[in-house]
């Protein structure tokens, strides 16, 4: 099959591991060009060897984006080597758990900026080319919270469903021009961030992060957890020329852990 996203310029945010390394070698194995982006520079350099592999024109750079300054540098180095991005992933990582009753709210405005503000910002720079061009594809990754919310992460669970909002009314704004957008709702899959959130749950009940993780898996009707694999050969389709009439949907890759229909 062949996805149409040849030579496209491919933004991938936190492409370093997990779920944007697992965008990442979809979108090079169908010959897409890769700007990777993550903090960790040790993890950007391995994700790289392998994609270079497939996609030998793709570069990393080191950015945090949680740094207005390093997001700044990072847009400018994508100016200058492609003049244009094709393929945004917005992609970051979870805020911690904390409760609804929290009323920290510095600690409130630093996840706002880290998973809404700095999202927005990125997507603004790179979309004028995108309509211009009339073709782009804005993937966000986001979770199955924003549908059903999950007990202790209010956070992840408000923040998230904003985002899913404002990309909703994006999807509308600029689908004339060729442009989609759509988000990629994650369940539970063998990431970082769930092996965290497995390890507190493990902690707060006294028993092993394998007994969580266990338990956790066989609520999934699959019976698993899913991988960065499955997950980004999902994304590599909805960033494809064959996905160019699917807009303003959130799309839950969960393994049916999700009750609720839409």
């Amino acid at each position: 099959m062949n996805l149409g996203v040849d030579g496209k310029r491919a933004l991938i945010l936190g492409g370093n591991k997990g779920l944007g390394r697992g965008v990442a070698a979809h979108l090079a194995a169908e010959g897409a060009i890769v700007g990777l982006v993550g903090r960790d520079e040790e993890a950007l350099q391995a994700t790289l060897t392998d994609i270079l592999v497939a996609s030998p024109a793709s570069f990393g750079i080191r950015a945090d984006l949680d740094d207005p300054a390093d997001v700044s540098l990072m847009l400018a180095r994508i100016d200058r080597e492609w003049g244009g991005v094709d393929i945004l992933l917005l992609n970051g990582g979870g805020p911690p758990p904390y409760g609804a009753y929290d009323t920290d709210a510095a600690r409130w405005h630093r996840q706002f900026d880290a998973i809404f503000m700095t999202g927005l910002r990125i997507t603004a720079h790179v979309l004028p080319g995108m309509r211009a061009r009339r073709w782009g594809r804005l993937l966000v990754v986001s979770s199955t919270s924003v549908r059903e919310p999950i007990k202790g992460l209010t956070a992840s669970n408000a923040l998230r469903a904003a985002v899913a909002g404002w990309a909703k009314s994006l999807a509308g704004e600029v689908a004339a021009d060729g442009v989609t957008v759509n988000l990629l709702l994650a369940g539970r899959l063998d990431t970082d961030r769930t092996r965290v959130l497995d390890r507190l749950d493990a902690e707060a009940r006294g028993v092993s992060a394998e007994t969580i993780a266990a338990e956790s898996q066989a609520e999934v009707p699959i019976g698993r957890y899913g991988t960065p694999d499955e997950f980004g050969a999902v994304a590599a389709f909805l960033a494809s020329d064959l996905a160019s009439y699917v807009t303003g949907s959130a799309i839950p890759i969960d393994g049916g852990l999700a009750r609720a229909i839409l």
